[in-house]
């Protein structure tokens, strides 16, 4: 993968990662949250652009640990198979429901893929499908028949629901299930070799602990909806470990290089929510908005995700720096927030200290996000 350089002092810049020294802190701050609560187990990574990136583990991690990306799948999975889809003529972002399911409500026939992309569809946050059917293929039957939220069009509301519709649009356009289409359409061609829906073998973090056999959940999806579509959903479902998730992270951060255009991912992180307390893109989660879970230093047109489970990616588009934090906060119980400001800090450390780096020498400081930014 190749990507030009963001900044004008190249020699310190493509050295940037090879500074261990600079995010040893890394170590003690994920070992802190496993001390304090916030989770068992982690691992964490930062890089820059295509640069050989920086690992680190605690509790019971290791490198090769597989994590329960939960909504980061969203973005693992049918985000990126619905920008190549809209790139080759498959979809476009206002192709609406009834396109792809005629039987679609009249409330429901109108809403666009832009509407699901960025969660301003009014579908409900979330629902227990099998609650309204036992039968897994009736899914869309589910969603259809739902009651849409009572809000405006446009305002954003964060929609699993939605999002499992999407999947379903993308395996009618395709005719393939969506675990094969995220095989053979990202992970594959992105070398994300540890990562899949339904993953088999073993070094999963364990996840909740289910109270019908007293185990935690490992290798299977923590998610009910996702766990109710066997395994396999828009919303939920993938697993990835530390090295395959920086693989994904690199090829956002260098515009998408090796995998779509530029022009498509510059669409994909534009704000279609101003003036909301959440930014959202097609996909995307959007920094800027106060208490974002990127903390107070990357710049608001930042972008990324997060999982329920307790999983976070972030990239810089401006310096191509990016950052991901895996961890199973949700084990024993979900009843744990404490992950809420500790990745925060997270962010907010890293941050500084990529910038403290990026400004060494340079005289010039970070740059302003105009025609310099990568994108």
């Amino acid at each position: 993968m190749h990507c030009a350089l963001a900044f004008r002092c190249q020699i310190q810049y493509n050295t940037l990662m090879m500074n261990i020294d600079a995010f040893a802190f890394i170590q003690s701050l994920l070992d802190q949250g496993v001390s304090r609560g916030a989770y068992p187990a982690a691992a964490a990574v930062v890089g820059r652009l295509d640069e050989s990136p920086l690992f680190f583990v605690a509790g019971g991690a290791d490198l090769a640990t597989r994590f329960d990306m939960a909504s980061c799948t969203k973005t693992f999975s049918a985000t990126p198979l619905t920008l190549r889809a809209i790139e080759d003529g498959e979809l476009t972002l206002y192709d609406t429901v009834s396109s792809f399911f005629p039987e679609a409500p009249p409330d429901k026939a109108d809403i666009t893929i832009l509407q699901l992309l960025t969660h301003t569809s009014k579908f409900t946050p979330h629902y227990h499908i099998e609650n309204d059917t036992d039968d897994p293929s009736r899914v869309v039957e589910s969603i259809l028949g739902s009651t849409l939220l009572d809000q405006p069009v446009g305002t954003p509301a964060y929609s699993c629901i939605g999002f499992i519709l999407l999947g379903k649009i993308l395996e009618k356009v395709y005719g393939a299930p969506l675990d094969a289409l995220a095989r053979e359409r990202v992970f594959e061609p992105l070398g994300m070799i540890n990562t899949s829906y339904n993953p088999t073998g073993g070094n999963f973090a364990p996840t909740e602990v289910n109270p019908a056999t007293g185990v935690a959940w490992q290798g299977v999806v923590h998610d009910e909806n996702a766990r109710f579509l066997r395994g396999v959903s828009a919303n939920a479902g993938v697993f990835s470990d530390i090295a395959d998730t920086a693989r994904y992270c690199a090829m956002l951060a260098c515009g998408g290089a090796g995998y779509i255009s530029r022009a498509m991912l510059r669409k994909a992180i534009h704000n279609y929510t101003p003036g909301h307390e959440v930014h959202r893109g097609l996909g995307f989660h959007l920094a800027g908005p106060p208490l974002n879970y990127m903390g107070d230093l990357f710049p608001p047109e930042s972008f990324g995700h997060t999982g329920f489970t307790g999983t976070c990616f972030a990239v810089d588009p401006h310096t191509g720096f990016y950052t991901a934090l895996l961890t199973n906060r949700v084990h024993p119980t979900r009843n744990n927030d404490k992950l809420t400001r500790f990745r925060r800090v997270f962010h907010n450390r890293v941050y500084a200290a990529f910038s403290k780096l990026s400004g060494q020498g340079c005289g010039e400081g970070l740059p302003l996000p105009d025609s310099r930014s990568i994108y």
